[in-house]
């Protein structure tokens, strides 16, 4: 090879993209996506939690689980089956309206 071509080939590696570079992959980048999923679940979580206490609050609060011997009991039982509202989402926003409680 002489002179010019060599030139050639040495401006050519040096305008040619660094492959090694191309994919990067840092760990600022896991741990951003992990901190995203696990507050997604914890979020989820909470709102599974809210929504069944305010099921069975509002199924207290309408007495529509009391015991059939004692009436001034609790079925138990009903407390664990019971849909006092028509869909859960009715129950997530009673209860993000409502955050104080009723005197």
């Amino acid at each position: 090879m002489d002179q010019r071509e060599e030139g050639v080939m040495r401006a050519f590696r040096e305008s040619a993209p660094d492959e090694a570079g191309l994919v990067q992959r840092t760990w600022v980048n896991h741990l951003a996506w992990t901190l995203v999923v696990v507050l997604s679940g914890l979020v989820f979580w909470l709102v599974l939690a809210v929504v069944n206490a305010e099921n069975q609050r509002n199924a207290l609060a309408n007495m529509q689980c009391r015991d059939r011997v004692f009436k001034e009991e609790i079925d138990r039982q009903c407390m664990l089956s019971v849909q006092s509202r028509e869909h859960w989402w009715q129950h997530l926003y009673y209860a993000m309206k409502h955050t104080k409680p009723q005197k």
